[in-house]
């Protein structure tokens, strides 16, 4: 995924994020939205290096570490779910260069909700 691939997502994907949780203006302001940013461009890193690695379990590995990095700060697994579902069904309607590419990271995005969703109903 290029830069401009993955500015547009990830812009996508914080616009999204803060109209649902209006609240999170609130709590957090405008440094909580670059946060936000800032994650889903790790989230999209990890992905690129997972694919370029042919590693699911370098993606599920970053996920159980953000998971456990964000819920004891606070963030409910929930809102990883949240997030992780807005950025597969975006993908699925973004035409991307590499489309073999896309397939991967949206492959690896419902693995990695398949197993955050097994945390929440704890």
């Amino acid at each position: 995924m290029n830069k401009s691939e993955q500015s547009r997502l990830v812009q996508l994907v914080a616009d999204e994020i803060y109209e649902a949780y209006p609240y999170l203006w609130e709590k957090f302001g405008q440094n909580g939205r670059d946060r936000t940013e800032e994650d889903n461009f790790h989230h999209l890193d990890h992905l690129q290096a997972a694919y370029e690695m042919d590693s699911i379990d370098f993606f599920m590995d970053y996920t159980k570490w953000l998971n456990t990095v964000l819920t004891s700060r606070n963030v409910p697994t929930s809102l990883i779910i949240d997030n992780y579902e807005r950025l597969v069904r975006l993908l699925k309607d973004m035409d991307l260069i590499d489309e073999k590419e896309k397939q991967c990271y949206i492959k690896y995005l419902q693995a990695a909700l398949q197993h955050l969703e097994t945390l929440s109903k704890r």
